[in-house]
């Protein structure tokens, strides 16, 4: 389906996805055998296999593999809940994520950007199940508060997604 054919919460979706593949497929951090290197393959090299990180990161023959892909949605209880009660629900939804991500549980998450479909945020869950996914969704204060709502969906993607966190702690500026 051409873009300009599409949904425009479904655009929404597809270009999520477009940046998600993006931030794989970019230079990262990459850690292997305790040796921290950037590295950034130009079109005159050709990448060189790594089997060793490929199983680090558990991907299959193609660098490939399941995780849960989590849409959070504008949940029943959104509009009513605000003050310092909001405010205490979104710093435990930051902290769980930060937990998360720190567990390796955690591939990549983000807020959309408005949209009429009522899409609020994003997680991809470095889980191969529907099951465990909710286990950890569950967790999130914003989700028991009925902030938001979770749909939950498996997904085949780059097994690299798993380098963006240890990327991110290098390009994120130190809070002052």
């Amino acid at each position: 389906m051409k873009e300009s054919t599409m949904p425009r919460g479904r655009r929404s979706v597809t270009m999520a996805f477009m940046m998600v593949i993006a931030c794989s497929t970019s230079a990262f951090a990459l850690v292997t055998e305790g040796i921290e290197r950037v590295t950034a393959v130009s079109a005159a090299e050709a990448p060189v296999f790594d089997p060793a990180l490929a199983k680090k990161l558990g991907g299959d023959e193609r660098g490939m593999k399941t995780y849960v892909l989590c849409i959070l949605k504008t949940g029943p209880k959104d509009a009513e809940i605000k003050g310092e009660e909001r405010k205490a629900i979104f710093a435990g939804h930051f902290a769980n994520m930060g937990r998360l991500a720190g567990e390796g549980k955690l591939a990549v998450a983000g807020p959309f950007d408005t949209n009429d479909r009522s899409y609020r945020g994003l997680y991809i869950f470095n889980v191969a199940t529907i099951e465990e996914a909710e286990k950890l969704v569950i967790l999130d204060p914003a989700v028991k508060a009925g902030v938001f709502v979770p749909e939950l969906t498996r997904w085949y993607g780059s097994a690299a997604l798993m380098l963006v966190s240890d990327a991110h702690k290098r390009i994120e500026k130190p809070k002052e």
